[in-house]
């Protein structure tokens, strides 16, 4: 099946050296993306998941950031191994991404039209006019209403909800095969990031896109993705379809994410309302502790846990845990 995958990502290890020592930010991660589907990627912040987007696309600042291991296979190649001249032609074009706040992301003394338009100039070769046409029509795709007028105004115009289908609209102007969603929503009120949401959604069922969704909401995932990838402290610790994982959740902060979503009229003993958390803090990238990274807050953990980093172990197909807990005769650890 892996010959199957659109994306490819092998043993990716992202680090940044800086003044205070060496940020372990991602760390042997592996996953693949299949054509069409979405993949959902999830966990606290800074558990490393836009730094995997940020690695995907060949956009960590160096310095202080240096992609240290792996491979990214895309169309037979190695993305890591491109020029950055080859790698601007596949960027915007092929893969596609969209930032988690627009108003940094987008040109400030540019009309939004002129920026969708350049893209699209950029990768097509289109004239001046042919690319105005394509960001109104663009703009149109993305229900922006009143789309020849809204192309020439400036981001700082623009609601947030708008500014977020301007880079909606800017990502999918040349029909990309991948579109990375890094917190698409996460300035958004609610009722913007539904209505976003569902756009996401009949866009990517139209045009057959394949995306990574990078989100800390469970709710999105539960309702976008195909399969769900949890990660924490820069390393993969559970992987499944989002049925399974929603299911048959394995890895115990995974359970700790499912349980501190709030539930309207859930009530403890005293009748009040009742949120779990996950006790303790995120370690830091810096300095990580041994074994499992959540050992220290995990009540399940064992003296092995807190000296030994387990494998992801094949609990049951397509489903895979990193714990020490899943072994079994039935369980073969993979790579970590």
């Amino acid at each position: 099946m892996q010959n199957d995958y659109l994306l490819e990502v092998k043993n990716l290890t992202t680090r940044f050296h800086t003044h205070r020592g060496v940020a372990h930010a991602v760390n042997d991660v592996s996953f693949g993306i299949y054509p069409g589907e979405i993949l959902g990627v999830v966990g606290e912040s800074g558990c490393g998941k836009s730094v995997t987007a940020q690695s995907v696309m060949r956009l960590i600042p160096q310095p202080p950031g240096r992609i240290e291991k792996g491979e990214i296979l895309y169309a037979g190649r190695d993305l890591l191994s491109l020029t950055r001249g080859q790698m601007q032609k596949i960027r915007g074009d092929r893969i596609s991404m969209i930032f988690q706040e627009p108003m940094t992301s987008l040109n400030p003394v540019k009309t939004v039209g002129k920026q969708i338009g350049e893209v699209y100039a950029l990768h097509r070769g289109a004239s001046k006019r042919e690319s105005l046409e394509k960001a109104v029509e663009m703009l149109e795709k993305v229900q922006v209403p009143e789309a020849r007028r809204r192309a020439k105004e400036y981001p700082h115009q623009l609601s947030g909800g708008m500014r977020q289908r301007v880079m909606i609209a800017m990502a999918l102007a040349c029909d990309p095969e991948i579109l990375i969603a890094d917190e698409p929503t996460t300035a958004l009120d609610v009722t913007v990031q539904a209505q976003i949401m569902d756009l996401m959604l009949n866009l990517q069922a139209r045009q057959k896109t394949a995306v990574l969704m990078i989100t800390h909401d469970l709710g999105i995932i539960a309702e976008m993705a195909n399969r769900v990838i949890v990660m924490y402290a820069g390393r993969i610790v559970e992987t499944a379809s989002t049925l399974t994982l929603f299911g048959e959740t394995g890895h115990p902060y995974t359970k700790g994410l499912m349980n501190s979503v709030p539930v309207i009229g859930s009530k403890d003993a005293s009748g009040n309302s009742r949120l779990c958390e996950i006790p303790g803090m995120v370690p830091s990238l810096f300095d990580l502790p041994t074994g499992c990274s959540f050992a220290p807050r995990c009540a399940h953990a064992q003296s092995r846990c807190h000296t030994e980093m387990p494998p992801l172990f094949t609990v049951s197909p397509g489903h895979k845990v990193r714990c020490w807990l899943c072994e079994s005769d039935h369980s073969k650890g993979t790579t970590p």
